[in-house]
């Protein structure tokens, strides 16, 4: 936050002070790799490294230097190979590089040109020998507000009693999508065996092949252990509280290149050395990384509804950015905004300094750089348009990411999943195909496929990517198509792109969705429903998930937790997802009823689930008081009404609702107890809930236990309000015959 800037440059103790610090505990390290080694950022990372992009308007680094600084540490080493120079500008220019004084963080870039792996890069921090003790190691690209204490306090403990515990890996729960195998982070969901008494972990596996319904572990772990958990809902952070030895283990095994697939896995199987890791559970507080574009949407959209606070627009701040003010819905203004008053900014969106907005725009669940001038009839949806853009009237922006200096002349549409690199200029009335990567620099040719061994270097050859030469015309006029100017970059034509359009690799756009900034086609999760439901009508013994190696006679055993705690929480982040414009409606549905399948439910279960969801969401966004819930849950059962008459059909569903509604007031959320029966009107005025399933609920507890009366007591009025109005309409009826 803002006090970095005023730091101290001096720093330090007297020389008589030595014999003092000898008693004190070493300083907390920390080593901050600004450099992802990967080339999921392409096209823009050739001009730009990764840790300086804006997330909502700050640079990825900023909060992760803030975090790192609010956890207690006192000296961060950022090392930084690609665009090295960019990295440390930025450190002297926003206050964080140099010695700390009294409370604040030191900051020393540590610069390499010859590294191409994490691996590498912590051989050149062994090398500068500037770690004295254990460390903090993480990506420049985490996002964080965890506290460190526990986390450190259980690493410490370890280290006292086994010094061959060398790293403890902070993970979380997060549950894949039963239908895609991912998590909402947009990664492939991760195997791993954890010892439950003690936490070692036992298992990784980040490549697990989901066309089976199994994993392979080695006998021995089974048989050197009396019980494990299995996890397949366990989400790896990336932050990793790390032994000096670490950096000794990298330099002496030159093979490992990768935190994870590497180091990690090569530890877990080697039995000489017999070095063992631990994880930590995050249980509450923040963490993620952001790996690919589907990531950098959903961390974006965590970061507007405050989950990351206080690394939130309108606390967090630095030299280059204007403070933002935070309005009702969860939305972020600059206060220079010039906003046409027929424009519309709807919830959860963001508006930088110095941008005009024309007349009759929409912004919708979108950020908006600063200096961006858009004219009239825009539409911007899920988007993410950073500095200076130049939208002129009636263009459409949907789901993509639109970065510095690109100009769309009027009519542009730019479809979902898009992203248009520095300076890109589409021309008027084109369209950008959906999916496609834009940039004025062409696709580098030699890529290694394997990509943790990358960095991004502008140097590496090119190949004939072709220029957007023949575009889709938004309109009667016929496209022309660009010609190429000496340097190979096209030009625009009258419906033409200046730049060259990437391809996709091997597997080409039809895997374009799975780390794409747009949400998943619809299409696409009814296939891989279809393909679930399959599974599951013809699931017999053999499809049934097994461990082949595991002895029958062995005592190992793996433990499981409550199937529908996991199913209430995986529609409550898939619920989340929507909220975040990442999922809509429909889309919404399938997953919901794909993971209903997978866990062998009925409607009423999703009825309950998807109400606990919705109703979470309105105690996010109301205020402190009782009003305000009130009028944020009305408004959130308004909202969301017909998601739940989806799964409302019968009144037994119908008084899933009831029940589920009175749990909640009595253990999780006991802010909606003393409401109860305001909101049980909305629930009735709503169609939601019908006079049938409560009178029927009141019915059924009349010879319940007096604590199991406290809502039906509450709501008495309004039930013999029920009552009454039914007796009138049988009276009525009689009179009519």
């Amino acid at each position: 936050m803002s006090q970095k800037k005023s730091r101290s440059r001096g720093g330090g103790g007297a020389a008589g002070d030595d014999h003092e610090d000898l008693a004190r505990p070493p300083p907390l390290q920390a080593v901050l790799l600004a450099d992802s080694f990967t080339l999921k950022f392409r096209p823009i990372t050739l001009e730009r490294p990764k840790v300086l992009l804006p997330l909502v308007h700050m640079p990825m680094i900023e909060y992760t230097l803030t975090w790192l600084e609010s956890a207690g540490v006192d000296e961060a080493f950022v090392f930084c190979c690609a665009h090295s120079q960019q990295v440390k500008e930025y450190l002297e220019r926003s206050g964080w590089a140099g010695k700390a004084g009294t409370g604040s963080m030191a900051v020393t870039a540590v610069e390499s040109h010859d590294a191409i792996s994490a691996g590498d890069a912590l051989r050149v921090i062994y090398e500068r020998g500037v770690i004295r003790g254990d460390f903090v190691l993480i990506s420049g690209d985490t996002i964080s507000n965890m506290s460190l204490k526990d986390a450190l306090q259980e690493h410490m403990d370890r280290k006292k009693k086994d010094p061959l515990a060398v790293m403890t890996m902070i993970i979380k729960h997060s549950k894949p999508s039963i239908l895609t195998h991912q998590t909402r982070l947009g990664n492939d969901e991760i195997v791993m065996a954890v010892d439950p008494e003690t936490k070692e972990l036992l298992y990784y596996e980040d490549r697990a092949d989901n066309s089976h319904l199994y994993v392979t572990i080695d006998k021995d772990i089974l048989t050197n252990n009396a019980t494990l958990q299995l996890h397949n809902d366990m989400e790896d952070c990336y932050i990793d509280i790390c032994s000096p030895e670490v950096l000794s283990l990298f330099t002496d095994n030159f093979d490992y290149q990768h935190l994870r697939r590497h180091f990690v896995k090569g530890l877990l199987v080697d039995d000489i050395m017999g070095y063992k890791i631990y994880t930590h559970e995050l249980r509450s507080g923040y963490a993620a990384r952001i790996d690919n574009f589907r990531s950098y949407d959903t961390v974006s959209k965590d970061v507007i509804q405050r989950w990351t606070y206080p690394m939130v627009p309108d606390v967090i701040s630095n030299c280059d950015r204007s403070e933002s003010r935070l309005h009702r819905q969860g939305i972020y203004k600059a206060s220079d905004v010039t906003l046409s008053h027929s424009a519309q900014i709807g919830a959860n969106s963001v508006v930088g300094s110095a941008t005009s907005i024309g007349d009759h725009c929409k912004v919708l669940n979108s950020v908006i750089g600063e200096g961006c001038k858009i004219g009239k009839n825009v539409w911007i949806n899920g988007s993410y348009v950073w500095d200076n853009v130049i939208i002129e009237d009636g263009c459409k922006v949907s789901n993509s990411l639109v970065c510095d200096g690109v100009h769309l002349r009027a009519g542009a549409i730019v479809e979902p999943g898009c992203v248009l690199s520095f300076n890109v200029e589409v021309g008027k009335n084109a369209v950008v195909p959906a999916h496609s990567k834009v940039s004025l620099l062409p696709q580098p040719s030699n890529e290694d496929s394997d990509e943790e061994l990358e960095y991004a270097d502008t140097n590496s050859g090119v190949t004939d990517s072709p220029p957007f030469s023949s575009m889709r015309s938004n309109g009667d006029q016929a496209t022309v198509p660009s010609e190429e100017d000496e340097s190979g970059t096209s030009e625009t034509g009258a419906c033409g792109v200046v730049g060259y359009i990437w391809t996709s690799g091997d597997t080409g756009m039809l895997e374009e969705w799975r780390q794409s900034i747009a949400p998943i086609p619809k299409e696409k999760l009814e296939e891989l429903q279809h393909a679930v439901s399959e599974d599951d009508g013809s699931e017999d013994e053999s499809n049934n998930p097994t461990l082949p190696d595991k002895d029958d006679s062995s005592d190992s055993a793996v433990e499981d937790d409550d199937p529908f705690l996991k199913f209430e929480k995986e529609v409550e982040e898939t619920f989340q997802r929507a909220l975040g414009g990442g999922v809509n409606r429909d889309n919404l549905i399938l997953e919901i009823n794909g993971l209903r399948m997978a866990y062998s439910l009925q409607h009423a279960d999703c009825a309950g689930a998807v109400f606990y969801s919705v109703m979470k969401s309105a105690l996010v966004a109301a205020q402190s008081t009782n009003e305000t819930l009130l009028n944020t849950t009305a408004d959130a059962l308004g909202k969301w009404k017909d998601l739940l008459r989806n799964y409302t059909k019968t009144v037994d569903e119908e008084m899933e609702i009831l029940l589920k509604f009175e749990e909640m007031c009595q253990e999780t959320t006991k802010e909606f107890s003393p409401l109860f029966p305001k909101i049980l009107v909305s629930l009735y005025e709503t169609d939601v809930v019908s006079e049938d399933a409560i009178l029927r609920w009141a019915e059924e507890k009349e010879h319940a236990d007096e604590s199991d009366k406290v809502f039906v007591k509450r709501s008495e009025a309004f039930i013999q309000w029920l009552k009454e109005a039914e007796e009138e309409d049988g009276e009525e009826g009689e009179e009519e015959e």
